[in-house]
């Protein structure tokens, strides 16, 4: 198999949620074979800022957004100039995303519907206005960061679950109309991974690190990087009749029952 079927180099790449984290990972791996990167956020500009530099640095050709993806006149006026800008979008991974850990019970329904909004509204949102482009060409990769929770439920993330499923099936949508125009749509699902916001919990003795230890077959918490590969894959030609899948990238988690916590 050729490298080349991995080259991304000519194509620019829409990430949302870049600016950190398993985003910015993803986004990493897509600069290194050669995407122009468009990084996006809303919390601030500065935010955006530095992760430029943190990309630049790392020699790969990026450009910054700051749009709200949940709101569409934003999501439309930012199409539109990174178009006149910087170029048509070829790759858009739909990664921005949010969490509210709530009993269901004592959730809130504004704090649910944000979820969903942010979650499953907005991978709608952003690829139908993307998608028209990639129509007009007859061609294009569109990649939905789904999760585990998109398969298995878990305490206190009902909103989140619900959200991820749908995307799921949101994913395999995309691939059903869209495939004919030659737009390959697919999805990732991370499993856990080492990261700031991990951190606290990562440590030897804690009983959540303990349980992710020996409920994942590879014994260990994903490092973001493990992201790349899969990033890659499905944005470059390699995937070219790949559509409607979701790739899980979980150590394992979901082929197995899970082991009792004293075998080895």
């Amino acid at each position: 198999m050729s490298i080349s079927l991995f080259d991304l180099t000519g194509k620019i790449a829409l990430i949302t949620g870049s600016t950190h984290g398993l985003g910015m990972a993803m986004a990493k791996g897509l600069g290194k074979a050669g995407a122009t990167l468009i990084i996006n956020g809303n919390s601030s500009q500065l935010k955006i800022d530095d992760a430029l530099e943190i990309y630049k640095a790392e020699g790969i050709n990026a450009y910054g957004y700051k749009f709200n993806v949940t709101d569409e006149s934003q999501v439309i006026n930012a199409i539109a100039n990174i178009e006149k800008e910087v170029g048509h979008i070829d790759i858009l991974v739909n990664n921005a995303g949010i969490i509210k850990r709530v009993p269901l019970e004592e959730m809130e329904v504004d704090d649910f519907k944000e979820v969903i909004n942010v979650d499953l509204v907005s991978p709608f949102l952003v690829s139908k206005h993307v998608v028209k482009g990639m129509i007009a060409r007859k061609e294009g990769k569109i990649i939905n960061i789904c999760s585990m929770m998109s398969e298995l439920g878990r305490n206190t993330v009902g909103a989140y679950a619900a959200a991820k499923g749908g995307l799921k099936m949101l994913t395999q949508n995309m691939a059903t109309e869209w495939a004919k125009h030659n737009i390959q749509t697919n999805g990732i699902g991370p499993g856990y991974f080492a990261t700031s916001q991990t951190a606290p919990i990562r440590v030897d003795g804690h009983p959540f690190n303990d349980f992710i230890i020996n409920r994942t077959p590879a014994g260990k918490w994903g490092n973001p990087d493990d992201l790349q590969g899969a990033a890659i894959f499905l944005a470059s030609k390699a995937s070219n009749f790949v559509n409607g899948q979701v790739v899980y990238v979980d150590g394992g988690i979901l082929a197995t029952i899970g082991k009792p916590s004293n075998e080895d």
